[in-house]
C-alpha cells in the first residue's frame, strides 16, 4: 500500500514539473536564436530526479526577427544603387575675366543644382588663352567651351565627346551653340536712345575681324537705323599696334565723338568699350547725357559704375544663355538629341538705366518739360488731363507737338513708361504679376496684359518666363 502511494506521488510531481517547463518555455525567450539548433544534453549530465528530456513538449520557436532592434534603416533596406553611369563629367572651359562669363557660369551652376548629376571640372583662365593641354588626356562626358581659337576648336573636336559652344560663329566649329540674341540687343539700345527724343545715332566698336559677335551687334544696329531713313556714324577703329596705347585711342576717339552731330544716342560694343567713350567724352568737354548719350552692352556693374557718369546697358541675360547650354549639353550626352551646328539664341533681359542715358532730347522745350513729368508720374495713376494740367495747354496743342517731336501722342507716352516700369520688375524682383500692374499704373491686370500683347506679342507671364534671372 504504501508502495501505492509512493508510485502516485512520484507520478504527481513529475506531471507538475512537465507543467512548469511548458509554462517557463511560454513566457521567456530562450538565449539562443530562434534558428539555431538545440544541442541535446548527455544523460550522464541529467539530475538524477529530473524528468527525462523525451517526456517534454518541444519548446516552439519563436517568429523570426527581421532586424536588429537597434539597426539603421538605411542596413535593413535594399541596397542603394550604385552611381556609375548616372554621375556625368562635365568640363567647364569658360572665362572668368569678365560678368559675361562668370554670368554663363552662374547659369550652368544653376542646372547642376536642378538636375544634380554633374562633376564638373572646372579652372580659371582667360578668354584668349592657350588651350589646356589637360584636355587631351581627359575622359569625361562633354565639354561646355568659348570657343575662340581654331587650334582650340581643333582639339575639342579630337576628343569625340557632345560640345555646346558658348561663342563665335558656327563656321568655326561643327557643333550647337548657345548666343544672346545680338538683333534683339541691337534693338533695345535702339529703342532705348529714341525713347530719349534722339534722332541722331552712331556705334562704337572694335576693329572688324576680332570678335564675330561684336560685328554682328553693329550690323544690326547700323541697319536698323538706315531702314527708318537715318544714317549710323560708325567709329573707324583700327587694329592697334606695339607703339599705340590707351592715350593715343583715346585722342581718337575725342576727335571722332567731336565730329558727330549733337544730340547724339551712341551704342558701344559692351560696356568696356562704353567706358573709354565716357572718358573720351570727359576729354573732349562733352556733356553727358545732354549732347551724348551712351548705352553699353552685358551691364558688367563694375564697370558700369567705374564710369563717369554711371554707364546705361543692356543686360544680355548671360545666367540664361548658361543654363540653356547646360540643358542641351545634357540632353545630348543622354543620346536624346543629336550633335548639330545649330544656332540658339537667347533674348536680353532688359536696359539697366543709369545717368549716362538720362535726359530728353527736344528742341521744344514745352515738350521737354512734359516729358519729364510724364516719366516722374506715369506709374502714379496719371491721365492725358493731368499733363494737359500740369502744362496749362490745350490738347490739341501739346498732342500735335508731341508727335511731332518724339513720334508718340502723350497717351502711347504715359504707356511706353508704364511697360518700361513693369518690364523691369518682371525680370528684377519677385512682386506678383497683380503687384507689378499696381507699381506701374495699369488700372488692372488684364489691361496690362492685353498692352503688353499688343506691344510687344508676349503675355506678362511669358514675358518673365523668358527673361528672368535664375536664382
Amino acid at each position: 500500500m504504501a508502495s501505492r502511494d509512493a508510485i502516485r506521488h512520484s507520478e504527481r510531481t513529475s506531471t507538475a514539473s512537465r507543467r512548469s517547463v511548458q509554462s517557463s518555455a511560454k513566457t521567456k525567450p530562450p538565449i539562443k536564436p530562434a534558428h539555431a539548433p538545440a544541442k541535446s544534453t548527455p544523460a550522464s549530465a541529467r539530475p538524477s530526479n529530473a524528468a527525462p528530456v523525451a517526456a517534454l513538449s518541444p519548446t516552439p520557436p519563436l517568429p523570426a526577427i527581421s532586424k536588429p532592434a537597434l539597426a539603421p534603416a538605411s542596413l535593413v533596406s535594399k541596397p542603394v544603387p550604385s552611381t556609375s553611369g548616372v554621375t556625368k563629367h562635365v568640363a567647364l572651359l569658360i572665362e572668368t575675366t569678365g560678368s559675361y562669363g562668370r554670368g554663363l557660369l552662374q547659369g550652368v551652376a544653376r542646372y547642376n543644382r536642378e538636375h544634380g548629376r554633374w562633376s564638373t571640372y572646372f579652372r580659371p583662365h582667360g578668354i584668349g588663352d592657350a588651350p589646356p593641354a589637360w584636355i587631351k588626356t581627359w575622359k569625361g562626358d562633354g565639354i561646355l567651351a568659348r570657343v575662340t581659337k581654331p587650334e582650340t576648336a581643333k582639339l575639342l573636336i579630337s576628343t569625340g565627346l557632345p560640345i555646346v559652344n558658348l561663342r563665335g560663329s558656327p563656321g568655326l566649329f561643327p557643333y550647337p551653340f548657345v548666343t544672346a540674341d545680338q538683333a534683339e540687343i541691337s534693338k533695345l539700345a535702339e529703342n532705348h536712345l529714341r525713347d530719349r527724343g534722339l534722332k541722331n545715332f552712331a556705334f562704337c566698336g572694335r576693329p572688324p575681324g576680332i570678335n564675330a559677335t561684336l560685328d554682328e551687334r553693329c550690323e544690326h544696329f547700323r541697319k536698323s537705323i538706315e531702314a527708318a531713313g537715318q544714317v549710323c556714324h560708325v567709329y573707324p577703329a583700327v587694329h592697334a599696334n606695339e607703339s599705340a596705347g590707351w592715350e593715343e585711342e583715346q585722342d581718337r576717339l575725342s576727335k571722332w565723338l567731336l565730329s558727330l552731330p549733337k544730340p547724339i544716342g551712341i551704342m558701344t560694343c559692351n560696356d568696356e568699350r562704353g567706358l573709354q567713350v565716357l572718358d573720351a567724352c570727359r576729354r573732349a568737354e562733352l556733356a553727358v547725357p545732354d549732347e551724348v548719350s551712351v548705352i553699353g552692352v552685358d551691364n558688367d556693374a563694375a564697370l558700369c559704375e567705374l564710369a563717369i557718369p554711371p554707364l546705361t546697358s543692356v543686360d544680355v541675360h548671360a545666367e540664361g544663355i548658361g543654363y540653356e547650354a547646360a540643358s542641351l549639353l545634357d540632353k545630348m550626352m543622354s543620346g536624346k538629341v543629336k550633335p548639330a551646328q545649330k544656332a540658339t539664341k537667347i533674348p536680353p533681359r532688359c536696359v539697366i538705366v543709369r545717368r549716362s542715358t538720362d535726359t530728353v532730347a527736344s528742341e521744344d522745350e514745352e515738350v521737354g518739360r512734359a516729358i519729364r513729368y510724364i516719366r516722374a508720374n506715369a506709374c502714379k495713376s496719371l491721365q492725358v488731363v493731368d499733363v494737359l494740367a500740369y502744362m496749362g495747354m490745350s490738347r490739341a496743342s501739346l498732342q500735335q507737338r508731341m508727335k511731332a517731336m518724339m513720334g508718340r501722342t502723350i497717351h502711347q507716352e504715359i504707356q511706353r513708361v508704364r511697360m518700361g516700369r513693369a518690364q523691369e520688375l518682371l525680370v528684377n524682383s519677385d512682386l506678383t504679376i497683380k503687384q507689378i500692374a499696381r507699381e506701374s499704373g495699369f488700372a488692372s491686370v488684364q489691361y496690362m496684359t492685353r498692352v503688353f500683347r499688343a506691344t510687344i506679342g508676349e503675355t506678362p507671364a511669358l514675358f518673365r518666363r523668358n527673361r528672368s534671372k535664375p536664382r
